[in-house]
């Protein structure tokens, strides 16, 4: 394989789904309420899953990134999102790039098709545009051509004991546009209130590429799970604090990184 072609089967997969760490859930805004979410998330990888899933050592992937979610109420089913995104990606030689600056914005809505007194189905749709339009920086792979994602949402809420808790199950279909293959994504959320102003989140996020992409790029699949807790500092902000890890894939980075975030409601 060729330097070039290196590149791009290193560092193209696997590499743009980091975990949600900006999480919003099937549930729709009241209208005229609002909510906005800032994620900070270093992460890195020096490994890699191999086309049979076995870990494999590799050069040194880093990346440093801070999320933003603004989600507003237009109406009671209808809640609209602005998250933009500043990175700052590393890679060690013989691949070596760096980059900084912005990241994927993403811009959509979601939309409450029914619901019950503890349960809701919604749907989201989000046009993700790219930060960069360079195709000669390894850092910038994957990270250049606009996406479109779109999924089905439910939501539902109870208790255990005494404590409330809910459970949040989505489904995608991500469209990529260039070299790399659309995707499958599924991600599942449990989130339990342990004491009064405590909320424990308990997420996976699993990505399935739909065959093989441009360029060469073989088919791929990453499986990551993260924890999270997050603390009611007033009724109107939370912080939050947690980690994920990559911990399967084929033909994708063994990713692992801490999420530091603070909430507002208004």
């Amino acid at each position: 394989m060729n330097r070039d072609a290196g590149i791009r089967c290193f560092v193209a997969i696997g590499l743009v789904a980091s975990p949600s760490v900006a999480f919003a859930g099937a549930w729709t805004l009241d209208a005229g309420q609002g909510q906005a979410i800032v994620t900070a998330t270093p992460s890195e990888a020096n490994k890699v899953f191999d086309q049979n899933g076995s870990q494999q050592q590799a050069p040194r992937y880093s990346k440093d990134e801070v999320q933003s979610l603004v989600e507003y109420g237009a109406s009671d089913w209808l809640t609209v999102m602005m998250s933009p995104s500043l990175q700052h990606v590393s890679i060690a030689p013989p691949y070596e790039g760096q980059r900084t600056g912005l990241g994927y914005t993403d811009l959509g809505a979601r939309v409450r098709l029914a619901s019950g007194d503890s349960w809701i189905l919604s749907t989201q749709t989000t046009l993700n545009i790219p930060g960069t339009f360079s195709k000669t920086n390894p850092a910038a792979i994957g990270y250049y051509d606009p996406e479109v994602d779109i999924r089905g949402l439910f939501g539902y809420s109870f208790v255990i004991g005494r404590l409330p808790a809910f459970v949040d199950v989505e489904a995608a279909q991500r469209i990529r546009v260039g070299g790399p293959p659309n995707e499958f994504r599924a991600d599942a959320t449990f989130g339990i209130k342990p004491l009064d102003r405590w909320l424990v989140l308990l997420q996976s996020f699993n990505v399935v590429s739909e065959g093989a992409g441009g360029w060469g790029l073989p088919s791929y699949a990453y499986y990551k799970l993260q924890l999270s807790a997050v603390y009611e500092l007033t009724p109107a902000v939370s912080v939050g604090l947690g980690a994920f890890t990559t911990y399967a894939g084929r033909n994708a980075l063994q990713e692992q990184g801490l999420v530091a975030s603070i909430w507002y409601k208004f």
